[in-house]
């Protein structure tokens, strides 16, 4: 049985899956950020596992996004919670498995950024949407995005994507580079249990070794890594960001519905659309 609670862990042979589970849209809140800081831990100790996959039990929603909420222990997103999700991905990244996303429905803003902290990403090409929609709210992205899409897609495709704030289907982010391949969806999840078992059955020393050393020729700078989240939550203090944030909360972001679902289109209705008192 999972010892966690916003998604189901299980292991086959020495292969690890990740299959997350935090209805209605799997956002990314106070609860999946300790299960993520336990789960990493676990991995990095692990001697056994040698793959991780990450999938979703929502065909809709992959990784919603970082909860913009204010809750009981923070207000809206503070320094440590951002600086704490950009490290955990960087721990990701440095992991000795492999790790792998298979991508169905949504994964925007942090869902994305965890993404793109993985190995490889292998997506649905009717149901995977993509998108780093904190431009439209007046922010940039927090744990990575910027950075690690830069180094994917190239500077202006990263441009694009970080500016814009609009949604990618799969065949655009394959072409882009923000993915490995576009799969239909009926093949997607053989496909990446098939690697994953090719992967895992080989030495694990050669496996060890070829993720070093790529890692170490395109590892993120770290002191980037932290001015992208330092400049993240002073944004937020940033009327405007706030007057947004409290728009999308009030015109049912954060639930399945409309705007969830279109963020990168509905979300840039703001303007227009104002209801609330600055």
């Amino acid at each position: 049985m999972s010892e966690y609670t916003t998604f189901k862990f299980e292991v086959d042979n020495n292969v690890a899956k990740v299959t997350f589970s935090n209805p209605p849209i799997n956002l990314i809140d106070d609860a999946m950020n300790a299960d993520l800081g336990h789960l990493v831990k676990m991995l990095e100790a692990d001697q056994d596992l040698d793959v991780v996959i990450f999938r979703s039990d929502n065909p809709e929603y992959f990784l919603a996004h970082f909860d913009i909420a204010p809750g009981p222990a923070r207000v809206i997103p503070s320094l440590g919670a951002a600086s704490m999700k950009s490290h955990l991905h960087t721990r990701i990244s440095n992991l000795r498995q492999v790790t792998i996303g298979e991508i169905r429905g949504r994964a925007r803003g942090a869902g994305n950024e965890l993404l793109l902290a993985l190995d490889m990403r292998f997506a649905s090409r009717e149901k995977a949407v993509f998108g780093q929609p904190e431009s439209i709210l007046g922010l940039a992205p927090g744990a990575g995005g910027s950075i690690r899409l830069a180094q994917l897609m190239g500077r202006g495709r990263a441009l694009e994507a970080c500016l814009s704030g609009d949604d990618y289907d799969a065949d655009t982010a394959e072409r882009y580079g923000w993915i490995n391949r576009a799969l239909p969806d009926s093949e997607l999840t053989d496909f990446v249990d098939r690697l994953a078992g090719r992967i895992a059955s080989f030495p694990r020393t050669g496996l060890a070794s070829v993720k070093s050393i790529i890692n170490r020729i395109n590892a993120p700078d770290s002191a980037t890594l932290i001015e992208e989240s330092h400049r993240f939550v002073a944004d937020l203090k940033n009327p405007q960001v706030r007057e947004r944030l409290i728009w999308m909360l009030q015109n049912g972001g954060q639930t399945d519905g409309e705007l969830e679902r279109h963020l990168g289109r509905d979300l840039a209705k703001y303007p227009e659309q104002l209801n609330v008192e600055p």
